[in-house]
């Protein structure tokens, strides 16, 4: 005797009787959206890492990569005195320790390499003018503030970075030792500045950027390096200023100074 169930004239089978009921599976909304926030959680996590440390180690090395590619172009392109054609205008090449003035550069115009021994030897990052993220900082490196200084010039030179992102140029600038080579090198030579003091400053406080930094003096002769960047790390709630003084200007001529060697 055939005990199947009946089927009726659709052809579905009927349920026995006294079956439990087939349930059919349910998505919750909630478990949806927390799987979609997890997932968004776990991008944020890997973007930040990225973004705080191996891209930063990526842009870093880049950056001093391109630094040290310039200065190897400007030795290859030197052309030593014995060699160098006369000069138009009489004194138009230095032959004395007088440091070369070069005019104000600009925006995104590269000029120098920054070379900070306390960094390490493979410390070169490009200085441009102009302070803008989307023009210099980001993409090149160092940016010098418009209307201030250059390199050796009396007054003072002033230069923005990044402490962290982008390479982080500044990142150890609370490393500094009083005595510490900071080095601007160009297609003329090299200008030594020697590192003084660091300070705080409210985000406003641009005294520091002053011909004399936080005073009113307009001229006393002195030749200061004044770099900044943001503080506290990953904020922007102060400025860390770094004070520097000229110590020398060395022209390619007479080959790197001393001051690039490497601190024990």
């Amino acid at each position: 005797m055939d005990e199947s169930p009946a089927v009726p004239g659709d052809g579905t089978p009927v349920t026995p009787v006294g079956a439990p009921p087939k349930r059919r599976s349910r998505v919750s909304v909630v478990g949806v959206i927390g799987e979609l926030l997890l997932t968004a959680g776990v991008i944020t996590l890997l973007f930040v890492v990225w973004q705080l440390w191996l891209g930063d180690m990526i842009y870093g090395a880049q950056r001093n990569a391109e630094g040290a590619q310039l200065s190897q172009s400007w030795a290859e392109d030197y052309i030593p005195s014995t060699e160098r054609p006369e000069p138009a205008d009489e004194g138009s090449v230095p032959t004395t320790a007088e440091p070369i003035v070069l005019a104000q550069p600009k925006d995104a115009e590269v000029f120098g390499i920054l070379h900070i021994p306390r960094f390490g030897t493979d410390y070169a990052f490009k200085v441009a003018g102009g302070i803008s993220r989307e023009n210099t900082l980001d993409p090149i490196g160092v940016g010098h503030y418009p209307g201030t200084a250059m390199p050796g010039e009396v007054g003072n030179f002033a230069v923005a970075a990044h402490r962290t992102t982008w390479g982080k140029p500044f990142n150890r600038i609370a490393d500094l030792h009083v005595g510490d080579a900071i080095v601007i090198e160009t297609e003329g030579g090299w200008y030594t500045y020697r590192f003084r003091t660091l300070e705080y400053v409210h985000p406003d406080a641009g005294e520091v950027l002053l011909p004399v930094p936080q005073s009113t003096a307009e001229n006393t002769g002195e030749r200061y390096m004044t770099m900044t960047s943001c503080s506290p790390m990953y904020a922007m709630s102060e400025r860390i200023v770094a004070y520097s003084v000229f110590e020398s200007f060395t022209p390619r001529s007479a080959g790197a100074p001393d001051s690039l060697k490497t601190v024990a």
